[in-house]
């Protein structure tokens, strides 16, 4: 095993998106991510299709693309902890590792003895990560938490969409993403402050309050100006040009943060006048007047192709790029040199499954992809085998019972 978090050990207990995506973070960085799932059912996103990887004669394998994209890196194993011997085996697994990542309701884990509270005794070093939509206090504390609903209450929909239109949320579960990476964040901090003092600690990690951080400049527009924001479509609150612009053949972003640049794009569109319109001189002005700018812009944007803004615009400085959809970016030629799609042979697939890259790149440590997203249970016998010296007559009892 490689990579820089190697020789530490994640019990994962988390399950659908935001702790998933974290620690297949941690996994790609070379920690041991031990998936801890139901048996018979394992994480729900397993379901969550289609669509799901194909075998080699083209049957649906119901492992669906949604759990592929953020369980690369784990090793599975089913445990059932309704028993008290699947509860045995859990603390066993908590014993050997560096990290329990949790996603559980409020108090829940309590039943199973794998509260925090029930923990910390006997494992002083522990760092336990608990993710919940409300955070372990408050009075939203017991309600479970979804990232359409979160993104709903934390302010992010009333700022998404275009002006004077309906909430809209963003088109993945940034909530969830986002608190998956303040926990790695956490995670990192309460692990170096173990290596210095041997001290473990509960880590309480919220979506609803990690939604909230990320409204920053918006979130301060309002403490500060008392002003309450609002949407604006592609456009910017306080930079104009800033926004979509109509092509001939679709849409160019521009994001024209200074005069300079200003100048530049209306020298290019053959208008300069424009830059020297009075209306339209320095950013406060665009702003005042940036439903007459937008008109001006479009109409000289439409009268060519997308490629010709974006190659003439993006020398000169000016901030620009095409509006991609999905099948564009994996097509992208920066994309495909950053690598940012990837292959790894899958037990199910009958060829290499296709997954998103990680985005680091570190000199001396890269990212090792060492396992493709596990079928469920794939790793049990291996895991009770290496980890807890397990022998094939116990495992054997422990399949009979149903425990794994």
């Amino acid at each position: 095993m490689s990579g820089p978090l190697a020789g530490l050990r994640i019990f994962d207990l988390t399950r659908i998106l935001a702790g998933p995506t974290a620690t297949q973070v941690l996994g790609d960085l070379g920690a041991d991510v031990i998936k801890i799932e139901r048996p018979g059912q394992g994480d729900d996103t397993r379901k969550w299709g289609p669509p799901y990887v194909e075998d080699g004669q083209g049957r649906d394998t119901s492992e669906s693309a949604y759990f592929l994209a953020a369980n690369r890196n784990k090793r599975s194993i089913t445990i059932d902890l309704e028993q008290p011997a699947g509860q045995t085996l859990a603390r066993r697994l908590v014993a050997k590792s560096d990290v329990l990542f949790e996603n559980f309701k409020v108090g829940n884990l309590a039943k199973y003895g794998l509260a925090y509270d029930q923990l910390k005794g006997e494992f002083p070093g522990l760092i336990y990560c608990s993710l919940t939509g409300f955070g372990q206090t408050g009075p939203y504390a017991p309600r479970a938490g979804y990232d359409l609903a979160i993104q709903a209450m934390g302010g992010l929909m009333s700022i998404t969409g275009e002006r004077d239109g309906p909430p809209v949320k963003v088109g993945v579960g940034i909530a969830d993403l986002v608190t998956g990476q303040y926990c790695i964040i956490a995670i990192l901090a309460a692990l170096h402050h173990r290596d210095k003092t041997g001290e473990g600690q509960h880590i309480d990690m919220a979506l609803l309050d990690s939604q909230v951080s990320i409204l920053v400049n918006e979130g301060l527009n309002h403490l500060i100006g008392g002003v309450v924001p609002r949407a604006w479509g592609t456009e910017h609150a306080t930079i104009v040009p800033y926004g979509a612009f109509p092509t001939a053949d679709g849409h160019v972003i521009l994001a024209i943060g200074n005069d300079g640049q200003f100048r530049k794009f209306c020298a290019f569109a053959g208008a300069p006048a424009l830059a020297d319109d009075a209306r339209y001189r320095t950013n406060s002005q665009r702003m005042h007047n940036r439903d007459a700018l937008r008109e001006a812009i479009s109409a000289l944007t439409r009268t060519r192709p997308t490629t010709y803004w974006v190659d003439g615009l993006a020398p000169l400085g000016v901030p620009c790029g095409p509006v991609n959809s999905i099948d564009q970016v994996f097509q992208d030629p920066q994309v495909r040199a950053r690598g940012m799609q990837i292959a790894m042979d899958h037990p199910k697939a009958g060829a290499p499954v296709p997954l998103i890259a990680s985005p680091i790149r570190m000199s001396k440590t890269p990212v090792d992809y060492r396992h493709a997203p596990p079928t469920l249970g794939q790793h049990t016998e291996e895991v009770l085998r290496e980890v807890l010296a397990m022998d094939d007559a116990e495992i054997a009892r422990l399949r009979d019972a149903g425990v794994v």
